[in-house]
């Protein structure tokens, strides 16, 4: 109801009307946090119209010199999760590029929902860019809604987030392996969904 009451008021108004008339709604409901991240969102994934849009930019105006766009899903130090919640119709993709040490060196994200998705997104990519895979996937939903204050009816938006980066990283590692890296065994890769509870198996079988 939030998201469509905020749309019809706006649907008419010019780019930065609609910013500025959604700022004192977006006040009342989210924390400060949540607006920060919702207003300038980290590592966003955005085309140049959807940027402009954003900006409140004319089509001849100059690109503004952001990290902006989609990495290479085929890319094999890519991995890309795309995960969502049917309870509320928020979908989220993050993309993480890992370098040859297992750090992850860059991220980015494109959220489909509220603030508190978008931001739960945007935090997440600060938060995992220069971790180790190992690191990066244990950063539980209970870490990202306590730094960004949500509501216990906005969990909901954590969750996703947690589920975004393990989707990424088990989709990087099975590239990895079907790229023929040496593992000394085979194994198993288990994750539970902290949004639906649904556990997700992949195999990984012994490299020859």
């Amino acid at each position: 109801m939030f998201r469509s009451t905020i749309a019809k008021s706006l649907v008419n108004a010019s780019p930065r009307a609609s910013r500025l008339a959604a700022r004192p709604v977006l006040a009342r409901a989210y924390h400060e946090k949540v607006i920060s991240h919702y207003e300038q969102p980290r590592n966003v994934c955005l085309d140049q119209s959807r940027l402009s849009y954003v900006l409140g930019l004319s089509d001849n105006s100059p690109a503004p010199l952001l990290q902006v766009g989609s990495l290479p899903k085929n890319d094999p130090t890519v991995g890309t999760g795309l995960v969502g919640a049917p309870a509320c119709g928020d979908v989220m993709k993050l993309q993480i590029r890992v370098d040859e040490n297992g750090i992850i060196s860059d991220v980015k994200f494109k959220t489909f929902g509220c603030g508190s998705a978008i931001a739960s997104s945007s935090y997440m990519t600060e938060r995992v860019k220069g971790l180790s895979l190992e690191d990066a996937e244990k950063i539980k939903n209970t870490e990202i809604a306590k730094e960004l204050c949500l509501p216990p009816v906005k969990l909901h938006c954590s969750m996703l987030a947690e589920d975004a980066i393990r989707s990424a990283i088990r989709d990087y590692r099975t590239k990895r392996t079907k790229a023929g890296e040496p593992k000394k065994a085979g194994f198993i890769d288990v994750s539970q969904s902290a949004a639906t509870g649904e556990t997700v198996a992949t195999a990984h079988p012994p490299s020859s």
